[in-house]
């Protein structure tokens, strides 16, 4: 039975060089840490109406859109848990992908069919694949592990009246002027999944938003407590969507697709190494002989890596790692040399 609820910070242990996790950077800016710990001054207060004003007034200009269309979420993760509120009566997954929609899905009791994309055809979205009879259609773009960017029209072509289809855009703000994204869309039905928590470091923080209807987002939000989300998650909110934040976080994604690329080129030269490409996320799919004994034998060289077999439709030969600067990448590409070269020699 897969584990839907392995996530890559069980593969980075301490002291392991981590290439599971796709947090870019160690802690956020100087900037973020300032605009947070001015913060703190207020949490001795429920969070205020109006943080939440200036955070969702923030996103919506951020995607042109309006504020009612935003919801604060603790990380898009809690997107993901809030699904079984829409009250679904099939939901089509597609696959490979994240694993928290599905098990959120699950737990509720809401049928789950999975759409298994082909790595043969680069695992190409293909709207066909799709149950008509699905009211709940959930997918990643750019997909994790997969780094596969979906262009819009393909993802455009499964709205439908009477279906919810939700995007998870995790890592699209890791992709130069984010082609693809449906966040500045108004489509039936259509509900956009943001993350914070991969490009400004804020993983023990927790936060994200989802985009919609109104109407939609209400449904979403029908069951959340009290204050869902803290006075810092808020701010945070407010200061990763201002302009500042989104001229760096698109520079960003330049220097991560210049390290992707540095990456390709040096996994190119190991034998028994498939680079799935083209890729567009912070992350490479690699399929790689006797993979569960490669990834056990790169963590004995001091090497964590995602394993690819908690993913549906992935196998233990798939290996996910996070694209890291050339120093680092170094220490990946010769752990792993290393690693099948003990291979051939036994």
């Amino acid at each position: 039975m897969t584990d839907l609820r392995h996530h890559g910070d069980v593969d980075a242990q301490p002291g392991l060089e981590d290439f599971a996790v796709n947090v870019r950077g160690s802690a956020p800016p100087a900037w973020l840490r300032e605009r947070l710990a001015a913060a703190l001054d207020r949490i001795g207060s429920y969070p205020s109406t109006e943080d939440d004003r200036v955070a969702r007034a923030a996103v919506a200009a951020r995607h042109g859109r309006a504020a009612a269309e935003v919801l604060v979420l603790a990380g898009a993760a809690e997107g993901f848990a809030l699904l079984p509120a829409l009250g679904p009566a099939k939901a089509a997954l597609v696959h490979p992908s994240f694993t928290e929609p599905e098990v959120a899905l699950r737990q509720a009791g809401v049928p789950v069919h999975h759409v298994l994309l082909r790595a043969d055809d680069g695992y190409a979205l293909r709207p066909g694949l799709v149950p008509d009879d699905a009211d709940l259609v959930v997918l990643g773009n750019p997909t994790n592990p997969t780094s596969v960017l979906h262009p819009a029209p393909a993802i455009r072509a499964l709205a439908r009246p009477g279906r919810v289809l939700v995007v998870d855009e995790a890592f699209m703000d890791a992709v130069p002027g984010e082609p693809g994204s449906l966040a500045g869309e108004r489509l039936p039905g259509l509900l956009v999944l943001r993350s914070l928590t991969k490009t400004w470091a804020l993983p023990g923080l927790r936060a994200g938003y989802a985009l919609g209807d109104p109407a939609l987002l209400a449904r979403l939000a029908a069951h959340r407590p009290h204050w869902p989300v803290g006075t810092l998650v808020l701010e945070a909110v407010a200061a990763c969507a201002s302009p500042r934040a989104v001229a760096e976080a698109d520079a960003a994604a330049h220097e991560i697709g210049a390290h992707r690329a540095h990456l390709v080129a040096e996994l190119a030269g190991l034998p028994g190494v498939e680079v799935r490409l083209p890729a567009a996320a912070p992350f490479l799919l690699l399929r790689v002989r006797d993979g569960e004994r490669v990834r056990a034998g790169l963590r004995r060289r001091g090497i964590a890596v995602r394993r690819g077999d908690t993913f549906p439709g992935l196998t233990a030969d798939h290996l996910r790692v996070a694209v890291r600067d050339p120093r680092r990448t170094a220490l990946l590409v010769d752990a792993l040399r290393a690693e099948l070269t003990t291979e051939v020699l036994t």
